[in-house]
């Protein structure tokens, strides 16, 4: 029986150099075995998520999302909550792509990264998920929330490429000012934190916003997220977890907790209670606390590199 393969992308990805690499993309996934076709995402809500489940219900045996993180993100929204779920493969073309970085994809060449398909490499990964009262989000490479959120994310991709670890130490210069605490509670598997936090981050991967060393022991496929929780300090000392978390040495900080843990459920309490306090998934807003998140292990499998 023919196996089939969707290809999912975004057209304004990467300066837009998507539209001209498709059919040497589906000749590819053609040399793999699969019969091959294509959807261009549109402005439309869910667009690509959308597609994704309904190839997922047509039986389509291997989706591609090829686009940045948020691309990624849409089509794993759109099957991790089937029963039948097909293989996934990444082409990136976005600016940051943490996620390809992670599953070792070339990310400077989009034929290279599409030829990955052939090497028939795969792996099972862990899948966040996040739920807010009534609705489920999915999330595949981090989960945050708190005021040093936006240090993560806030920064340019041209001015990450072109200062490295000083655009993080300007970006956060700028905002400490006006940094704000949050009083929660964070549950998880070996305990509970209550009390203010300037941010926590639950990570799947150990690439965020570019950088590799701020989860140094994550894991893909064990079924547990990195838990990382900033306590309060003062912006003297925040500045110095920076550029320790940076360099991958601020885990045994006493101004960080880090643990790994199988859920986490973040409430806010006290004096923040009722605030509407934004939770970051994959690089976007996906909803506001309270929220608890479990670890699907190995839910999807995906072709990886080296």
């Amino acid at each position: 029986m023919t196996r089939k393969a969707r290809l999912i992308y975004n057209p304004v990805s990467g300066h837009e150099q998507m539209p001209k690499n498709v059919a040497d993309i589906l000749d590819v996934l053609e040399q793999a075995g699969y019969e091959a076709s294509a959807f261009r995402t549109t402005p439309a809500k869910k667009s690509a998520q959308n597609e994704a489940t309904r190839a997922a219900k047509e039986g389509f045996e291997l989706i591609v999302a090829a686009g940045g993180d948020g691309t990624i993100n849409e089509v794993v929204n759109g099957i991790a909550f089937l029963e039948n779920r097909p293989k996934m493969a990444i082409i990136p073309a976005g600016t940051t792509n943490d996620y390809a970085r992670a599953l070792g994809i070339p990310r400077d060449n989009i034929l290279d990264a599409a030829k990955i398909i052939l090497k028939n490499k795969t792996r099972k990964m862990d899948i966040g998920k996040a739920h807010f009262g009534a609705q489920d989000q999915y999330f595949v490479n981090i989960a945050a929330s708190g005021s040093l959120t936006e240090l993560t994310y806030g920064v340019p991709s041209e001015i990450k490429s072109a200062l490295g670890y000083a655009a993080y130490l300007i970006k956060g210069a700028e905002m400490l000012p006006h940094l704000s605490e949050n009083e929660m509670r964070l549950t998880y598997d070996d305990g509970v934190y209550e009390g203010k936090l300037s941010m926590f981050l639950l990570g799947m991967t150990n690439s965020i916003g570019g950088f590799e060393q701020i989860m140094p022991d994550a894991q893909l496929s064990d079924g547990l997220f990195q838990l990382i929780v900033v306590k309060p300090s003062d912006p003297v000392n925040l500045m110095r977890l920076m550029v320790m978390a940076l360099n991958g040495k601020h885990v045994d900080d006493p101004n960080i907790i880090y643990t790994k843990t199988t859920s986490l459920k973040a409430e806010l309490i006290g004096k923040s209670k009722g605030k509407d306090l934004p939770v970051n998934l994959d690089g976007e807003i996906g909803g506001y606390c309270p929220v608890s998140f479990e670890n699907l292990k190995q839910r999807i499998e995906f072709y990886v590199g080296a």
